[in-house]
């Protein structure tokens, strides 16, 4: 059973997810112990969360006293501090041995009855729960960047989670004012990855063969699926713009789509010299350091607006307007 008394969780792993995942927890009321098991993370993690805390209640996200907030924060590399947590979310590097190791010093210092979860968007749960010692109360938990913008969660069971247990933190999750997605049987990449990298595939595949440009690509994107996929999801899409056409453009578009299953001579190319995006300015495309703070901000603004228009269209829209007549 989860102890739900408990107002105290765990976040080990403090980079840019962990940190996103530290403030969302922390406007929903809880004390957390955010573990940086590296030196500099822990000393660039409270700038970070201060941040996010600061200009969420500029946003309107929260409306608790930032500095209260701050106070309900332990920085801490002593595994020790999670004893009391009532759940623990791990966000180290994607590296299953490396998690191992960090599952062990968890669970030497929780309760028997406290969950873990892996915010892991690539190594399936089926293998990570191989590497614990009680598997039945250890699923998935994969967040959305910034996780406290953004009403999306992935709660993922392996083949030993208590389904019980993952309902029961479906439920919690859905009271942090998230519409979360309870995925009962695991695999690999689970809902949201497996659609945008099918799409990321079918985009690589255009620009490689010369049908399009990165830049093309990307207009495509922002200006289609970009403005319709706030307001509701594929299916729903189809359904409301004429379910037939999609059926007949189907029968001729899937035999053409990309099946490629090596990584994308694009990419490749680009991580082999280093390339990380806006954090050191090569990737897809090429920023100064200018350029690269002023996109960062852009995102993190677009985050809050975005989040204000999908709070006035939510996952059931109709049926509530319905209600209220």
């Amino acid at each position: 059973m989860i102890n739900e008394d408990s107002n105290e969780v765990g976040v080990v792993g403090l980079g840019l997810m962990g940190c996103s995942i530290v403030a969302a927890l922390l406007m929903r009321g809880y004390k957390v112990v955010a573990l940086a098991p590296q030196d500099s993370d822990l000393r660039s993690a409270p700038g970070r969360i201060t941040h996010a805390l600061g200009e969420s209640f500029r946003q309107g996200i929260h409306r608790h006293d930032v500095k209260t907030l701050e106070s309900n924060v332990l920085y801490t590399r002593d595994y020790a501090d999670l004893r009391n947590c009532f759940f623990i979310s791990e966000c180290v590097v994607e590296n299953v041995d490396i998690k191992k190791t960090v599952y062990s010093l968890i669970e030497s210092s929780i309760s028997e009855n406290a969950i873990i979860t892996t915010n892991t968007s690539a190594i399936p749960i089926t293998i990570l729960q191989t590497t614990v010692a009680h598997p039945r109360r250890f699923m998935g938990m994969h967040w959305a960047e910034p996780a406290f913008t953004t009403p999306f969660l992935e709660i993922i069971c392996g083949p030993q989670t208590d389904i019980v247990l993952a309902e029961k933190m479906y439920q919690i999750a859905s009271g942090w004012g998230k519409e979360p997605t309870l995925v009962r049987k695991d695999i690999r990449g689970f809902i949201t990855n497996r659609l945008m990298y099918a799409m990321f595939r079918e985009g690589f595949n255009l620009v490689e063969n010369g049908y399009a440009t990165i830049e093309d690509v990307d207009r495509a994107c922002r200006n289609d699926a970009g403005h319709w996929m706030t307001f509701c999801g594929m299916f729903r899409f189809m359904d409301l713009t004429g379910l037939m056409a999609y059926h007949h453009v189907i029968k001729e578009l899937f035999p053409t789509l990309s099946n490629q299953t090596e990584t994308p001579a694009l990419i490749e190319a680009i991580a082999k010299q280093g390339g990380n995006g806006i954090t050191n300015g090569r990737g897809f495309y090429q920023y100064t350091k200018e350029e690269a703070t002023a996109w960062e901000k852009a995102f993190e603004e677009f985050s809050y607006d975005i989040l204000a228009l999908s709070k006035k269209y939510p996952i059931d829209p109709i049926e509530k307007r319905l209600k209220t007549k």
